[in-house]
C-alpha cells in the first residue's frame, strides 16, 4: 500500500519554487570545488545528498501519515453516520480529548 501513496504522492505534490536558494547552493558549491581538494568535495556532497535524502523520506512519510489519517477519519465518519444520530446534547461535557482516551481503552 505505502508504494501506492507514494504513486500518489508522486502524482500531486509539486515541490515550491526555491530560485533563491538553488542559486545559493550552486555558488556555495562552487566556492567548495575551488576550496577543497577532490576526497574533502567529494565527503560534503555525500553529507548534502544524505541530508537530501532525509527531507525526501521525511515529506513522503509525512504525506503517507496524512493520508492515512484522512482515510480513518473518513471511515469512522461514515461509521459514525450509518450506525447513530446522536443530538447535540449527547456532546455536552465532551471533547477531542474524552474521544481519544475511549479509543484507546477499547
Amino acid at each position: 500500500m505505502n508504494e501506492l501513496l507514494k504513486a500518489l504522492y508522486d502524482g500531486f505534490y509539486e515541490p515550491l519554487p526555491a530560485t533563491k536558494l538553488k542559486a545559493e547552493i550552486e555558488a556555495c558549491h562552487q566556492e567548495l570545488i575551488e576550496r577543497l581538494e577532490k576526497p574533502e568535495r567529494r565527503l560534503v556532497l555525500q553529507i548534502i545528498d544524505c541530508k537530501d535524502q532525509i527531507a525526501e523520506d521525511r515529506s513522503i512519510d509525512s504525506f503517507i501519515s496524512g493520508f492515512c489519517l484522512a482515510w480513518r477519519l473518513s471511515h469512522e465518519l461514515n461509521i459514525y453516520k450509518e450506525n447513530r444520530h446522536p443530538e447535540p446534547a449527547d456532546f455536552i461535557g465532551e471533547d477531542a480529548c474524552s474521544f481519544i482516551k475511549t479509543e484507546k481503552n477499547n
